[in-house]
């Protein structure tokens, strides 16, 4: 069997009234992000990222918007199922890589709690786990502060 990688993309504009998640913690800022879930773009990414890895569809095929259970859920389930189903097909996780694109917050200090939490959903070490954050230097709606996007790619192993 083999590697295989998968990537992944989401963007949420910001909501007011809402606690901004991003890669599973809880970050200071006056916003949240929009969704049908808890909006964590990150996670939401890397969810779509080991599921097309795996050859599994999209976080849209197993936790539709439509669904009235997954209103306001916390995206580390999405992640964890995610993850559960690739090693189902026999895969782990080699490593996963991701971007943030926001203007603000600043990631760069939640960085180490967010690559521990998601370490902790995939149950793999921190080291497998990069994430970064960049802006878009004033351009397209992250640029303008209107919300956030994430990018993400991630490495299947054969054999879980």
């Amino acid at each position: 069997m083999p590697d295989r990688v998968g990537i992944g993309f989401d963007a949420h504009p910001f909501a007011a009234g809402r606690e901004l998640k991003l890669g599973g913690v809880a970050i200071p800022h006056p916003s949240g992000l929009e969704g049908h879930s808890d909006g964590d773009a990150l996670l939401h990414a890397l969810t779509d990222a080991v599921l097309g890895a795996a050859g599994l569809g999209s976080i849209g095929d197993h936790f539709p918007p439509s669904d009235p259970r997954w209103k306001g859920a916390d995206s580390a389930t999405f992640l964890g199922k995610a993850a559960e189903l690739a090693r189902g097909r026999g895969y782990s996780i080699g490593n996963v890589d991701a971007v943030v694109v926001a203007e603000a917050p600043k990631l760069a200090p939640h960085v180490p709690a967010i690559r521990a939490r998601i370490a902790g959903i995939l149950g793999t070490s921190a080291d497998a786990v990069s994430v970064r954050g960049t802006s878009a230097n004033g351009l397209g709606f992250t640029g303008r502060k209107d919300g956030v996007a994430a990018m993400a790619v991630v490495l299947l192993t054969a054999g879980a």
